[in-house]
């Protein structure tokens, strides 16, 4: 090694200490994820703003979560991709006895037992276990030959049941099945055959009829009511998708423009600031405001699934393609339940709704892909 080189290389150079580039490789930062996540949360920052009526109090509570969350994004980029497939299996045991807490000792509301609590402080366990189950399910398919056997996919279907089970009966359905994708999309990654995808919606299908008779509570199948025909109770259940593309339609191409939404400063809109945030957006910023919010979903769902693609371990593109596939699952439920496409199951737009718990789970799960980026090297400027 020349003089030069062992000069450059120091870690006290100033050339070194200010180079961008190997700051946010010390950090595990991707830069271009990190961009496109800050600007996503500017735009909800300022469509929460609007939805909020002028409140300046949500917008800083809104503001306090996500400075919380990029710092505790930023810490878990800190941990080895190894480290974490070390730690899936007690984790995941760890989520399952916290669930079955919940069945015992859980808080209830509206008719729901889904939260613990500790002092003062609340939290849900089937936020942790949108992290945990596919962690698990990836740690237990990196272990053994891909693509998985009969065995080892059955044994994968098993881990991400158990958990799946214990959220249907808080009741929580919408969640429940959107934890199970998570899962279910590492074992798509893993190669399992078509033929065995094909039997599963199937198998789905033949359940239809008697999860709707015995499975599904009496305002889960409303919803699917609703979704069909929402002018059945236009002053009831289907209040909240009548006025929802009551106000995506108003806004047409270009939108009544910034604060100037009727639906939701009127108070027709319920839920404006949380579940039906994107329909004050297309309200106001019309068509072309969705197709660029669309654009920035996009980019970072691509940059994601490009991360995960280049991970050197399995485990790492197990996970890493299951994070960002899920990531995009929520985007489109929400705006398949807010257009009325879908039936309203309470999924918060990521980055854009109000929320505390789900942003830390959110960006929880691209500190993890950022973790991925680092230990492959793959941070640019």
């Amino acid at each position: 090694m020349s003089n030069t080189d062992f000069l450059r290389q120091m870690p006290g150079d100033s050339r070194s200490m200010s180079n961008p580039r190997s700051i946010s490789q010390r950090l595990h930062i991707d830069i271009p994820l990190l961009m496109l996540l800050l600007i996503l949360a500017g735009v909800g920052l300022a469509v929460l703003y609007s939805a909020s009526d002028g409140s300046m109090a949500t917008v800083l509570r809104q503001g306090r979560f996500l400075s919380v969350a990029f710092v505790v994004m930023i810490i878990v980029a800190q941990f080895h991709p190894e480290q974490l497939q070390r730690w899936a299996p007690f984790a995941y045991i760890g989520v399952l006895l916290l669930l079955l807490a919940v069945d015992f000792v859980g808080v209830g509301a509206k008719g729901a037992q889904r939260w613990l609590g500790i002092g003062g402080f609340r939290f849900q366990p089937s936020e942790l276990a949108k992290l945990v189950l596919p962690m698990a399910v990836a740690w237990y398919l990196s272990t053994h030959p891909l693509p998985p056997s009969i065995r080892h996919t059955l044994i994968s279907l098993l881990l991400i049941f158990l958990p799946t089970v214990l959220i249907v009966m808080q009741p929580d359905l919408g969640t429940s099945i959107l934890i199970a994708t998570s899962g279910i999309f590492v074992l798509f990654l893993a190669g399992i055959s078509w033929t065995f995808i094909a039997s599963c919606f199937g198998l789905v299908g033949l359940m239809a009829y008697p999860m709707w008779e015995y499975v599904l509570h009496d305002y889960q199948r409303q919803r699917i009511l609703t979704l069909l025909n929402p002018e059945l109770d236009k002053l009831g259940a289907g209040w909240n998708i009548i006025q929802s593309k009551t106000a995506i339609g108003s806004g047409g191409f270009e939108g009544k423009g910034w604060l100037q939404g009727t639906q939701s400063h009127l108070d027709f809109l319920p839920e404006s600031h949380t579940d039906f945030i994107i329909a004050v957006l297309a309200e106001e910023f019309g068509l072309r405001g969705v197709l660029l919010l669309l654009l920035l979903y996009g980019l970072i769902i691509s940059r994601g699934l490009w991360i995960a693609s280049q991970a050197k371990h399995c485990f790492g593109r197990l996970l890493g393609g299951s994070i960002i596939l899920t990531f995009f699952v929520y985007v489109f439920v929400n705006m398949g339940m807010v257009s009325g496409l879908l039936p309203v199951v309470g999924v918060p737009l990521p980055l854009v709704s109000q929320g505390g718990t789900s942003l830390v789970t959110l960006l929880v799960g691209f500190g993890v892909l950022m973790g991925i980026c680092a230990d492959e090297r793959l941070v640019h400027q």
